[in-house]
C-alpha cells in the first residue's frame, strides 16, 4: 500500500488590478458630481439672496435685475455653475500637486483614492465649465428677439467661437474663459490615451493643465460681476490662490523625480534646459511674493469703486 501523495497547493496569482478607464471612472464620477450639484444649488440661493438684497455687485452692475430677478434666473444659474467649476478645478488642482509629490503626513487618505478622487474631480469640473457656458448661451437665447434659429446660432457663435462676443468686457473675458474650457477637455481626458501617446508625452502635457486653472480665475475676475469690485468676495478668490501658488512652488523647488532636479537636469542636459527649469522656479517664486502682496494689500488692480451710474449696463457673466 502506497503512502498517501501529497497535494501540492497552486501558488496563489497575483491580483491585477483593474484596468482605469473613462467609463469605469464616470460610474465613479456620481457621488462627486452630486455633491457639485448640491454646492451648485447652494450658490445659486446665495447668489439670488445677494440680488435681492443688493449686496452683490452685481446688482450694482446691473440694478433692473435687482427689480426683476425672477426674470434672470437662468443668468444667476450660470453664475452659480461657474463658481462651482471654479471650486472643483481648485479642489483637483490641489490634489494633483499633492499627488506630485510626497504626500504630507497629516493626509490619511490612500495614494490610489487619492488619485481617482482626482481624475473625477477633473472629469466633473470639465461637466461644470461645460454646464457654465451652455447656460450662458440659453440666457443669451431668451433676450435675443429673433426667430429661434438665428438666436441660437448668435448665442452658439458669442458663447463658444472666440472673438464672437463684442460686447464690453466680455471681448477679452469671453475667450479667455472659451480657452480654458476647450483646454479642459484635450488635457483632462488625455490620461485615458497615456499608454498610446505614451507616459512621458502624457506627464509633459498634463502640466499644462494649470493654465485651465489660471484662465479660470482670469475669467472669473474679469467677468464675474458679482466680484468686480474690491470685497471680500473678490479677496476671498485671492486667499484661495495661496495655497495652490505655495504647492506648487514646493513642487518646482523639490521635484518627486531626482531626474527633475536642477543638479540632475545641470549633469544630463544643456545648459540651456537647466536655465528654463531654473527661471520656471524663479518666476513661481515671483508669484507667490505677489499673491502675498495682493492680499496683504487688498488691492489687485480690479474695479474699486462703481461708477455713478448703471441703470444702462447690461453685462453678462
Amino acid at each position: 500500500m502506497h503512502p498517501p501523495t501529497e497535494q501540492t497547493a497552486p501558488a496563489s496569482q497575483p491580483t491585477r488590478a483593474p484596468r482605469i478607464t473613462l467609463r469605469s471612472d464616470l460610474r465613479a464620477s456620481w457621488l462627486d458630481g452630486l455633491i457639485a450639484l448640491v454646492i451648485t444649488g447652494a450658490l445659486f440661493a446665495l447668489i439670488w439672496s445677494r440680488i435681492k438684497s443688493r449686496a452683490s455687485d452685481t446688482a450694482t452692475v446691473m440694478p433692473f435685475m435687482a427689480d426683476d430677478p425672477e426674470a434672470f434666473w437662468l443668468y444667476f444659474l450660470s453664475q452659480a455653475f461657474g463658481w462651482s467649476a471654479l471650486l472643483w478645478a481648485w479642489i483637483t488642482v490641489l490634489i494633483g500637486l499633492l499627488l506630485s509629490g510626497s504626500r504630507p503626513s497629516w493626509l490619511r487618505i490612500s495614494g490610489t483614492r487619492l488619485e481617482r478622487l482626482h481624475r473625477t474631480t477633473s472629469l466633473n469640473t470639465i461637466v461644470l465649465i461645460a454646464a457654465h457656458a451652455l447656460l450662458f448661451a440659453a440666457e443669451l437665447v431668451r433676450f435675443d428677439d429673433d426667430s429661434w434659429p438665428a438666436a441660437t446660432w448668435t448665442a452658439f457663435v458669442e458663447a463658444f467661437v472666440p472673438g464672437g462676443y463684442q460686447t464690453g468686457t466680455g471681448r477679452i473675458a469671453i475667450p479667455v474663459g472659451q480657452a480654458a474650457l476647450y483646454l479642459a477637455i484635450p488635457l483632462g481626458l488625455l490620461f485615458y490615451v497615456r499608454h498610446r501617446i505614451g507616459p512621458k508625452t502624457w506627464r509633459v502635457m498634463h502640466r499644462f493643465v494649470i493654465a485651465v486653472y489660471v484662465l479660470s480665475v482670469w475669467h472669473t475676475l474679469l467677468y464675474g460681476t458679482n466680484v468686480w469690485y474690491d470685497g471680500w468676495f473678490r479677496t476671498a478668490i485671492w486667499l484661495l490662490q495661496i495655497p495652490v501658488a505655495l504647492l506648487l512652488l514646493t513642487r518646482l523647488v523639490r521635484p518627486a523625480r531626482r531626474s527633475e532636479k536642477l543638479p540632475a537636469v545641470a549633469e544630463a542636459s544643456s545648459k540651456s534646459l537647466w536655465g528654463v527649469r531654473l527661471t520656471g522656479r524663479l518666476a513661481a517664486a515671483g508669484v507667490v511674493a505677489a499673491l502675498l502682496a495682493v492680499v496683504l494689500s487688498g488691492h489687485d488692480g480690479g474695479r474699486q469703486h462703481p461708477p455713478a451710474d448703471t441703470s444702462s449696463s447690461h453685462e453678462h457673466d
